[in-house]
């Protein structure tokens, strides 16, 4: 896979979360407007509790990622990421990280 093709489908899976998020999550979200609940709903059953989970610490560990890179390799706007991870997702903050990896990369010449 080349690596235009590898950043077109990434970019492309992150959106597509996102749009995803948007119209699944946000509607019954406005209506009920208890954030808390739908928070707690990602822990209904053990299923569920097992993916949250493992979601959430993919997100710290993204944003462990993000603010160890900033320091030792100078990626700059990865802090973007770590909202993204919140809204709406990680899926979405991945594939924005590392775009913009690859992108300073190349910039550098890595």
């Amino acid at each position: 896979m080349s690596q235009t093709v590898f950043r077109w489908t990434i970019g492309l899976l992150g959106a597509l979360f996102a749009a995803a998020f948007v119209a699944i999550v946000v509607p019954p979200l406005i209506e009920s407007g208890d954030i808390i609940g739908a928070f707690a709903a990602g822990f209904v059953n053990p299923y569920s509790s097992g993916y949250s989970l493992d979601v959430i610490l993919c997100a710290f560990i993204l944003i462990t990622w993000v603010l160890y890179e900033k320091s030792a390799r100078g990626v700059k706007y990865g802090w973007v990421a770590i909202p993204l991870c919140f809204v709406p997702g990680v899926a979405t903050a991945f594939a924005y990280y590392l775009i913009i990896r690859m992108r300073r990369d190349e910039v550098q010449g890595q």
